[in-house]
């Protein structure tokens, strides 16, 4: 639990007591590769922090086409938070890139200590922040960069993770074609 705990340090300082009713929520799961930890149009009841592994949040369009939207490595929190706070079906989904090991809870489990542990408040909200200014910076990549900048990007945002996973999911994140990509990958 300690990535777990300086990982949610790192946001907020939280009280001890508060910390500890926190971390009595989580529970541990292990995920296979390929394992889908969301799936689109169920409706969002937890989320997690993913301990060791990969994973990640993609869309797919009526034909079956994926567009992935994020990454996730460790550490991170990862579920599906609009479907989490709407409480409606989820519009992504999120899978195993790799074997992943996750703490799990409730989110409304989470909510309902709130009002004992305003701290718990804060660091949602930070966490939320945080995750929206990657997200307007990710946005912003994808008009206002051509494929190489954003190819160069990925690499320093994403260390070595282009020797992880298949190229077509990169392609897919940056909004090119597997083509594409080796294209611009046999220019450097």
């Amino acid at each position: 639990m300690q990535p777990f705990v300086s990982y949610l340090q790192s946001f907020t300082s939280i009280p001890e007591q508060s910390l500890q009713a926190l971390l009595d929520l989580f529970k541990p799961v292990h995920l296979v590769k390929n394992e889908y930890y969301a799936t689109h149009g169920k409706r969002a009841v937890k989320l997690a922090f993913l301990d060791k592994g990969l994973m990640r949040a993609f869309y797919e369009n009526s034909e079956g086409e994926e567009f992935n939207k994020l990454f996730f490595r460790t550490p991170a929190i990862v579920g599906a938070y609009s479907s989490l706070i709407t409480k409606t079906p989820m519009i992504i989904n999120l899978q195993c890139l790799t074997d992943c090991e996750i703490l799990e809870a409730t989110f409304e489990d989470i909510v309902a200590l709130y009002d004992d542990h305003p701290r718990i408040e804060r660091l949602n909200r930070k966490i939320a922040e945080d995750f929206f200014v990657e997200k307007e910076k990710r946005e912003m990549s994808l008009v206002m960069n051509d494929a190489s900048e954003r190819y160069e990007l990925f690499k320093k945002e994403f260390p070595g993770l282009e020797n992880d996973i298949p190229q077509y999911h990169i392609a897919s994140y940056l909004g090119i074609t597997p083509t594409q990509l080796s294209r611009i990958r046999a220019k450097r």
